[in-house]
């Protein structure tokens, strides 16, 4: 309504009018997904299925998959329809965008008016592929990849969106990734452009197995992140020792604005109640909190229960019936 009273011409409303309709439709769709956790898949609509990189996507896709993982991809041909392809039209999602030039869905997910997406506009389609995945896998792409990669980057070391893994993956013997590094470590870590420890905000890896494997360690021990009252809370699949939670104080002082890293226990949104690490976060050093992330999925838990089924974003039990919920 404040809009409507400041004089936006028939162009604003068309952006207004656009970008609501994209957020309506992609709402609607993950609506009846958001139990399983999803791994994104960024990669080049060149790439051919001769490629290395083609098959390295399938492969990928198969993994998540078999790992009880969905998969969401851009929708679109090369890295994006092997990795639709390998995931089969049950379990991908395909988030594509009208260009000026005619792009088609891949035939892996066009027939899935129910998983599939035509964005308008990219800043919706990026905001989908982000909000909606808990892990992000990265094949070599141009600028667009490229521009997919570093907003990501961005959006995790400012604190944007929680915690998630980011794998940059390339078959063997495949430079891409290890150059790029070279890049980063050079053109921005050494200028002080960015800190040491943003090298912690993703990892690599030259086949599938590998790069789930990665992903799956993530969520052995770390569940999910959130604020509650300014303060940071790490949900986990298990309790701390007293000595863990001791050893975590000391290494990681420096993650902290004020005080120290308790312990104790949460609902998370499926009201099961969740050993968690609540501190008040310095929240300019995400880089630091994935290593105390790392540190936290290194732990051996004795005495605790294995955590089972990373792939569940939300909890598979039913919410207790004294809490009264549905």
């Amino acid at each position: 309504m404040r809009i409507a009273g400041s004089g936006a011409d028939g162009e604003d409303w068309r952006l207004i009018s656009g970008t609501l309709q994209d957020i309506q439709q992609a709402l609607q769709m993950f609506e009846q997904h958001r139990r399983t956790r999803k791994v994104t898949v960024f990669g080049s609509a060149r790439t051919t299925p001769e490629s290395p990189c083609y098959t390295l996507s399938e492969e990928l896709a198969s993994c998540a998959i078999a790992a009880g993982f969905d998969v969401i991809t851009g929708a679109g041909a090369g890295v994006m329809e092997a990795a639709n392809r390998g995931a089969g039209s049950d379990h991908g999602f395909g988030l594509n965008v009208q260009l000026p030039f005619e792009q088609q869905p891949n035939p892996y997910i066009a027939g899935r008016s129910d998983r599939l997406v035509d964005f308008r506009y990219f800043f919706t389609r990026k905001l989908f592929f982000l909000r909606e995945c808990d892990a992000l896998v990265v094949l070599p792409g141009g600028f667009g990849t490229l521009d997919e990669l570093f907003e990501s980057l961005t959006l995790i070391q400012t604190g944007r969106i929680a915690p998630i893994p980011v794998v940059l993956l390339a078959p063997p013997g495949d430079p891409f990734w290890s150059n790029w590094q070279h890049t980063l470590r050079h053109d921005l870590i050494d200028r002080g452009l960015v800190s040491e420890a943003d090298a912690a905000l993703f990892c690599k890896a030259s086949s599938a197995a590998e790069a789930m494997a990665q992903i799956c360690r993530f969520y052995r021990v770390f569940h999910t992140a959130r604020l509650v009252n300014d303060r940071l809370e790490l949900l986990l699949h298990a309790p701390l020792t007293p000595t863990q939670l001791k050893v975590l104080n000391q290494r990681f002082a420096d993650l902290l604005d004020s005080g120290q890293i308790e312990q104790d226990e949460i609902c998370d949104v499926s009201d099961q109640l969740r050993p968690s690490l609540r501190f008040d976060f310095n929240d300019r050093k995400v880089g630091r909190l994935y290593q105390l992330i790392e540190h936290l999925n290194g732990l051996d838990l004795q005495g605790a229960p294995e955590p089972h089924h990373p792939e569940q974003r939300r909890c598979a039990f039913p919410p207790s019936p004294e809490r009264g919920l549905p």
